[in-house]
């Protein structure tokens, strides 16, 4: 068996174009442009690429961008000033702060000082509570909700099937759970969270229909840990050490990718699967926050 490519890169651009689309609708309706602005602490190289790429892509959907770059040694003071203010500017509607930020912020303290109408990332412990109940008119969080989409539109039910999680992260992990266990369309899955201190993670793989890999360990996942014609989503992503590569090194998610394709029915890449679909739900949050600001449905 070879698995079938779930094409992410194909997918967030799907998603990128109708978003581009509702955006212009809003201006051309309604006067308003979703704006997006995006706090930086200090100048990790990293995350200074992944800013700026939500910053080129909230350009080509005819978005606002606003980047607010601030000293590693930024108080957390000075920090939540910036969020204070961005909370107040009635043009930006969806806020986030590079993660992570320098040790000597709070990050936890930042995120609960955001306007939870303007938690685009889906943090802030009121957004949270509203995904774990099911409500589907606010923000759900990008990774996870990215997930969701590829299964989606790649004609992939969860209904009755029974998905494994590896890792339990309040990043994707735990959320992920909450959204294919759901009572509700595109859902409704037996979930197990397998994590660093579950016995025989393998054995729990091998269960699994739908298997999810966010561990954070490169090829982690081998193919002898996988059912024959089971999903694998693989959301690591990870840079070994490669002598054949050009650089000495490589990209590469959770999941020994050759292996398991050889028996899963489908797969993700890495890259171009579940990272592309992390921006493209992002931005389609900020045009979610801009539509509430109107009292629009969201869509």
């Amino acid at each position: 068996m070879a698995a079938q490519i779930i094409d992410g890169k194909a997918i967030s651009e799907q998603v990128n174009r109708e978003t581009a689309v509702l955006a212009a609708e809003l201006m051309q309706k309604h006067g308003a442009r979703p704006g997006i602005a995006v706090i930086l602490v200090g100048d990790d190289p990293a995350s200074r690429v992944y800013v700026n790429s939500k910053e080129k892509k909230a350009a080509e959907l005819g978005f606002r961008s606003d980047k607010v770059v601030l000293a590693a040694t930024a108080t957390q003071a000075e920090v939540l000033a910036e969020v204070a203010r961005l909370n107040r500017d009635p043009g930006i509607h969806g806020i986030l702060v590079q993660s992570p930020p320098p040790k000597h912020i709070d990050e936890r303290v930042i995120i609960e000082a955001l306007d939870p109408r303007k938690d685009v990332d889906c943090f802030h412990p009121y957004n949270v509570g509203k995904m774990l109940i099911g409500d589907q008119d606010g923000f759900l969080p990008c990774t996870p909700w990215g997930v969701m989409v590829l299964l989606e539109r790649s004609g992939i039910s969860p209904a009755g099937k029974h998905a494994v999680i590896i890792g339990r992260s309040n990043i994707v992990g735990k959320p992920i759970a909450a959204l294919l266990m759901q009572k509700a369309k595109g859902a409704d899955a037996t979930v197990t969270i397998c994590h660093s201190r579950t016995p025989d993670i393998a054995a729990f793989c091998r269960q699994a229909d739908i298997l999810v890999a966010a561990i954070g360990k490169p090829e982690f996942v081998k193919g002898d840990m996988v059912k024959p014609g089971a999903v694998v989503i693989d959301v690591g992503i990870n840079r070994i050490a490669d002598p054949a590569a050009r650089n000495g090194s490589r990209l590469c998610g959770d999941v020994v990718f050759r292996e398991v394709a050889e028996k899963a029915s489908w797969i993700t890449p890495v890259p171009g699967g579940v990272g592309p679909m992390t921006i493209a739900m992002l931005m389609r949050n900020t045009l979610r926050a801009c539509q509430m600001s109107l009292n629009l449905p969201v869509v």
